[in-house]
């Protein structure tokens, strides 16, 4: 028997195909083809928390509740201001009438078949949200490179010396009215009305962590998804601290149902959990029921892990703008094991401005899938999802120029990848000046109008290792 398991996984590893852009050498480590200019896919392996691979922890119980009559938002909220370590709610149904918040790091809410239902108006289940926002530190240091490509971890710096291992710091990329007439974007216009992508002036952030400092070259923690080009940014690097950002906060084991509510996306909803300000936090084992707008991940999380959290709807929400599940913005963001199931939203998407690495790791939806919304998100990997209810119109993976619609969101993302991914419909579009891969996947490949299609690598053919990031990691930590 042993011999024909033998011959079985040899068969099975001889069906997989090898990509071209990343693939095992003969040191049985990957291999990342690049660009001419040094471009490369990403090494996705710092999502999640404190930087993936890392075990989400388990926080001692401190307290520990009992449902009550009525609204049990107060005895909830003030048990979790009052505590460092885990509010344990035991077996029960819990009404909730009002949004509870974690203002505090070195908390967990868990749940001991606990159910809770949102009540009364709609609502927001949890804020998971710190205070302020970065706050820089000195002058600003330019980068010197003419060029640092997709995927690069160092870089040249003109005053070096003032940054040290540990630093917290931030690449800041000025946008250009340059860099947006290259990219197609200055000429957007709706119902006879300019549309605005992403303003000159603007500034896109890069939250990082100083690894090394060598002469004038600077190593950072976790490589940049975005490449930073002299022709259209003058890029520079610059210390932060941001003492209001909350650690170490988790959400585990809970049941949340709301009721169904077809609420336009401008008005008040039930909705489960916003995430920001925060570092190094985790939600697993989560079912939630009827939410609009489920899930939304801020601008200034960090090290993000969500673990089997599971979205389901009984009936599709109407109207144009249809709700988002899981909104990700945010950096070193990981989904691992999440599913969304009923119609009516996007199940995943990204928002403006995104710097990844982002990870969507094993994910299911039986409709629609990753879709990012707008404004130039980078460094997102889909791996291994699997999506069979995607349409020719809600495409199961959706990397793309959205032109006009919604107030001109333009190109939704760029230098990320599909890998492994299953769904009827795939649609990958290649932005000027960058590159979207879709690797391994299996599903029709959707063309819209004269808008180069992006990297389809070993179509219909899944590619080794079976999944990239677990791959990256197991190779991260081994090193």
């Amino acid at each position: 028997m042993k011999f024909f398991a033998l011959l079985f996984a040899v068969a099975l590893l001889s069906a997989q195909s090898k990509s071209e852009w990343v693939y095992f050498g003969p040191d049985h480590l990957l291999h990342y083809k690049t660009t001419e200019r040094g471009d490369r896919i990403l090494d996705f392996s710092s999502a999640g928390y404190r930087g993936g691979g890392v075990p989400l922890p388990s926080l001692p119980v401190v307290r520990k509740l009992s449902p009550i009559k009525g609204d049990n938002t107060a005895q909830i909220q003030a048990a979790l201001d009052d505590t460092a370590g885990a509010v344990l709610l035991t077996p029960g149904e819990y009404e909730i009438a009002g949004t509870l918040a974690i203002t505090r790091s070195n908390v967990a809410l868990r749940g001991d078949h606990a159910i809770i239902h949102l009540t009364g108006k709609p609502h927001r289940f949890l804020d998971i949200r710190g205070s302020g926002t970065w706050a820089t530190e000195g002058d600003p240091a330019k980068i010197t490179d003419s060029y640092v490509p997709s995927g690069a971890d160092s870089f040249h710096v003109a005053g070096a010396s003032g940054f040290h291992p540990g630093d917290h710091v931030l690449i800041q990329r000025p946008v250009t009215a340059e860099w947006v007439h290259f990219m197609g974007m200055d000429t957007l216009v709706r119902d006879g009305k300019p549309q605005t992508w992403i303003k000159p002036g603007s500034v896109i952030r890069t939250d990082r962590v100083v690894k090394s400092v060598v002469g004038d070259r600077i190593t950072l923690d976790v490589p940049l998804p975005d490449p930073l080009d002299a022709k259209f940014t003058a890029a520079t690097i610059v210390r932060y601290n941001f003492p209001g950002r909350l650690h170490e906060i988790g959400v585990e084991s809970l049941r949340i149902t709301a009721p169904f509510e077809d609420i336009p996306i401008t008005g008040p909803q039930f909705t489960a959990f916003r995430i920001d300000a925060v570092e190094d936090a985790w939600l697993r084992d989560i079912d939630i029921q009827e939410t609009q707008n489920g899930v939304t991940i801020g601008a200034a999380a960090k090290r993000v892990t969500f673990e089997g959290v599971r979205i389901a709807h009984s009936a599709s929400h109407s109207g144009a703008a249809a709700p988002a599940d899981f909104a990700i913005q945010g950096t070193q963001i990981l989904l691992d094991r999440c599913a969304v199931t009923g119609e009516g939203t996007w199940p995943v998407v990204t928002q403006a401005q995104v710097t990844g690495p982002n990870v969507v790791l094993n994910f299911t939806a039986d409709h629609a899938g990753v879709s990012p919304h707008q404004r130039w998100a980078t460094g997102l990997l889909v791996d291994g999802a699997k999506l069979p209810g995607s349409t020719e119109r809600k495409q199961g993976l959706a990397f793309s120029n959205r032109n006009t619609a919604g107030s001109g969101h333009g190109w939704d993302i760029g230098w990320s990848v599909g890998w492994n991914v299953t769904s009827p419909f795939l649609l990958v579009q290649q932005p000027p000046g960058a590159m979207n891969w879709c690797i391994g996947c299996t599903g029709k490949a959707v063309k819209l109008g004269d808008t180069p299609t992006g990297t389809f690598d070993s179509p219909n053919a899944p590619v080794l290792p079976a999944s990239l990031y677990l791959e990256q990691l197991r190779e991260r930590l081994a090193r």
